[in-house]
């Protein structure tokens, strides 16, 4: 994968910088070789930093996968690699690992770790990555007014890769049918379909926006098939409509099929004894 990495890169530059020397062999003159030296040097500074940058994904990456991330345990036995493994504080990459590594048991923690990088001064592709991250945390604890104007910087069309792409429409989405727009959240759900094999790992993070949209459009009948959907994954997942800040009828739902399934105790009915 680095490799293919860098033969894009090359290829990129490669073209152009073909194009210079041509130029210059054309003109023949020693300004135009100057130029395409020049060009060339800054091409190969280019090269390498993709390089190093590259060679530290690549180490994170190996890092996570040298784990199972589904376990306390497992996230921090990659918390304990990620900080002795040299990589900078200040590594995007390193950054948003250890966010989506404490984000489930110290979510507190994990914003402050993406609240450490200074979006203005990385790639708009990174800066979605941490808006997207720190989106989806406050997104959890209720705080919309907070996630909406994140997600409202992210752009899609930024990411190629499309398993990203999708769940950074998800959280998107979800902002969105929480803060008046759930039409357009709809929408944009629309453009996925929860049966493609592709994105089974993304299933759970597209019904729960499907939730919320569905909700805030007061369409009861899909809330309770999504909900359903969600129940028989599992009835905690629908813990996250039972808390402040919720759609009430979306709330009422939940809690309706959460005590159905058990996961809560039923309310019992009072005596009075006189």
């Amino acid at each position: 994968m680095q490799q293919q990495i860098l033969k894009n890169l090359a290829l990129r530059l490669g073209l152009p910088l073909l194009a210079v020397w041509l130029f210059a062999a054309f003109f023949n003159a020693a300004w135009a070789y100057i130029l395409a030296g020049v060009l060339s040097a800054a091409a190969g500074g280019v090269v390498f930093w993709g390089w190093k940058r590259t060679e530290r994904s690549m180490k994170v990456a190996e890092i996570l996968q040298s784990v199972d991330p589904t376990s306390k345990e497992g996230r921090q036995a990659a918390l304990d690699k990620l900080e002795a493994s040299g990589l900078d504080k200040g590594d995007v990459g390193a950054t948003l690992a250890r966010a989506q590594l404490t984000m489930q048991d110290d979510p507190d923690k994990a914003l402050a770790e993406l609240e450490s990088i200074d979006v203005s001064k990385i790639l708009p592709a990174e800066a979605d990555q941490i808006r997207f991250q720190k989106a989806l945390i406050l997104l959890t604890r209720g705080e919309v007014d907070r996630a909406r104007p994140l997600v409202d910087l992210i752009e899609l069309s930024r990411h190629e890769d499309p398993k990203s792409r999708a769940v950074m429409a998800a959280v998107i989405a979800e902002a969105w049918a929480r803060s008046g727009q759930a039409k357009k959240g709809m929408e944009l759900l629309d453009l996925y379909r929860l049966d493609d094999p592709a994105l089974a790992e993304l299933k759970l993070q597209f019904l729960r926006a499907r939730a919320f949209a569905a909700a805030s459009l007061n369409n009861m009948k899909e809330v309770r098939k999504v909900l359903k959907q969600l129940a028989a994954e599992n009835p905690q997942y629908l813990g996250i409509f039972v808390q402040k800040k919720v759609h009430p009828l979306l709330m009422q739902e939940a809690k309706v099929m959460l005590m159905q399934s058990g996961a809560i105790p039923r309310a019992k009915p009072q005596y009075r004894y006189r």
